[in-house]
């Protein structure tokens, strides 16, 4: 998780992702260290849990500087982040992605 810090110290609260297109309003999630990639014997570290205020789907590039904010990179302009996103999931900056409006559960 590129975002561990914001997201434990509760600063991030807009995610996007690939995929994800079914998850729903109102639905439960717990954030963890790491999901992907795990190598044998290593384990899915919980963080806390988050609850999903709302989910739309747009192409990636249309992101604003708010939003780069509530992502947890308030110092990144909009393109700089677009390249990142890009480069981190091997994506086009038209790409669409869904974005995942959250709110913090007490932990």
């Amino acid at each position: 998780m590129a975002t561990e810090k914001q997201f434990q110290n509760r600063t991030k609260t807009v995610t996007r992702r690939l995929g994800w297109q079914s998850l729903k309003i109102g639905e439960l999630l717990m954030g963890v260290r790491k999901a992907r990639g795990l190598k044998k014997g290593e384990k899915v570290v919980k963080l806390h849990a988050i609850t999903v205020i709302n989910v739309s789907r747009e192409p990636l590039n249309l992101i604003n500087h708010e939003e780069v904010k509530m992502e947890g990179f308030p110092g990144m302009t909009p393109p700089e982040f677009v390249a990142m996103f890009c480069k981190l999931n091997g994506c086009q900056p038209d790409t669409m992605v869904t974005r995942i409006f959250f709110w913090h559960e007490n932990s």
